[in-house]
């Protein structure tokens, strides 16, 4: 326990490492204070019957509005005091401060509780000299011909056909009407793309698509199981319209030294060879060093012995739930919410306490990141996500998010520093 002296007294107990217990007290002549200019705020703007506004007696304002003054006061004293006190004793709390026990009587000092949640302090194990498995790195001749192999597809071009009907791997445009058999309603005219005898497709779509011709119009039925994923069409049955609008097939390239030349800035087929190879062995050195610093990590936050904010973790598990609500059906039974929030949970305990080692590796190390360094980075995303670079910057701004990328910055710091420093076996 600290007694402290100022006008604001306050008694700090540690439940735990990352809890502080607040008992304050505000001594009555600034209670006082406080109350008469909350009571003039009311005075000045009620209108009592009988009274101009602001001509009401305080006496009379205040006997109507006992509890609403009251409520004001200690809105307005519980958070400053709670301040005062929290930067007296150098504690910078993490989340939301959580008030109890507020004690008020007019003319007494004003007391309450507080809880606030803090990051603990922690002993670093030792970060230099760690063991790590050496990732070895190869890029086969298989494996350049596949990337050669995708490249060659995404050149393919699209090229009307003439003179023939649907053959499987055709880009067909459709004119698709359907009718459900059961009520008599049309469902909605639409033009699809479709990709003739892909295994996505209904098994009756593909068969009915073979051989037909441009401005054809055919006519078949699906009958949709219940279970079906796409719930509009659930057992259902429909008759479908279909009308051929366009049919176009896919020309691959060949694999040639003009292929090459033809994507830009290659003399001929082995200049495009030797840079996948290069790329191929860059983007593997990095997924290894990647996969290094996650083993180096991993070991040392193993060894943190650290009890975390609950509010912290909490929040990082809310973060982590949202990235991966997009990808869950909205019908996910109850025991699977669960399990995912238990999952969540346990992934921000670990991502709080990587973050955490981390800065504290960085702190120790003097590692910063500066503002070139970040306009690089900033750069760098415009690329990789193909966005215009003053766009991301706007975004960048607008967010607030410059701090975060230098954070980012900073910890990929720190475990290049774990590497540079590992004994690789």
């Amino acid at each position: 326990m600290n007694d402290k002296t100022e006008t604001i007294k306050s008694r700090i107990t540690s439940p735990s490492p990352s809890k502080r217990e607040l008992e304050i007290e505000v001594p009555a002549d600034e209670v006082s204070k406080e109350w008469d200019k909350v009571l003039l705020e009311y005075a000045s703007r009620v209108r009592l019957d009988g009274f101009r506004r602001g001509r009401a007696p305080k006496e009379m304002v205040k006997r109507l509005f006992y509890q609403d003054i009251k409520d004001a006061v200690i809105e307005n004293l519980a958070p400053r005091a709670l301040r005062e006190s929290l930067r007296a004793e150098n504690i910078s709390p993490v989340g939301t401060p959580v008030i109890s026990e507020a004690v008020f009587r007019e003319g007494q000092p004003f007391r309450f509780k507080a809880v606030v949640e803090v990051l603990p302090g922690f002993e670093l194990p030792s970060y230099k000299k760690i063991r790590v498995k050496k990732r070895e790195v190869n890029v086969e001749e298989e494996d350049v011909g596949r990337s050669l192999e995708e490249l060659r597809q995404k050149s393919a071009e699209y090229v009307p056909v003439e003179g023939r009907g649907v053959t499987e791997g055709d880009y067909v445009v459709v004119e698709w009407k359907g009718k459900d058999l059961q009520t008599k309603r049309f469902l909605p005219t639409e033009k699809v793309l479709v990709l003739a005898g892909h295994p996505d497709n209904e098994k009756t779509l593909n068969e009915n698509l073979k051989g037909i011709t441009t401005g054809e119009t055919r006519t078949f039925v699906i009958s949709y199981p219940q279970d079906h994923p796409q719930k509009k069409t659930a057992g259902r049955t429909v008759e479908y319209e279909i009308r051929v609008i366009s049919i176009k097939e896919k020309k691959v390239p060949e694999m040639s030294d003009e292929w090459a030349k033809d994507l830009g800035e290659y003399e001929n087929l082995a200049a495009l060879k030797q840079r996948v190879q290069q790329e191929l062995e860059k983007s593997r050195e990095e997924a290894a060093r990647r996969e290094m610093g996650d083993e180096a990590v991993k070991g040392l936050v193993e060894k943190l012995q650290l009890e975390l904010p609950e509010s912290l973790v909490e929040e990082e598990a809310v973060s982590i739930l949202r990235g991966w609500a997009a990808q869950l059906p909205a019908d996910l039974p109850s025991t699977q919410v669960e399990e995912l929030r238990e999952k969540a949970k346990g992934q921000a305990l670990r991502s709080v306490k990587t973050s955490l080692l981390l800065q504290r590796i960085a702190g120790e190390e003097k590692l910063t990141v500066g503002d070139e360094e970040i306009e690089e980075e900033i750069k760098a995303m415009a690329k990789r996500n193909n966005v215009p670079l003053a766009q991301l910057i706007e975004r960048v701004s607008q967010e607030g998010k410059r701090e975060d990328i230098r954070n980012g910055l900073l910890l990929r710091k720190a475990i290049d520093f774990l590497l540079d420093n590992a004994v690789l076996y």
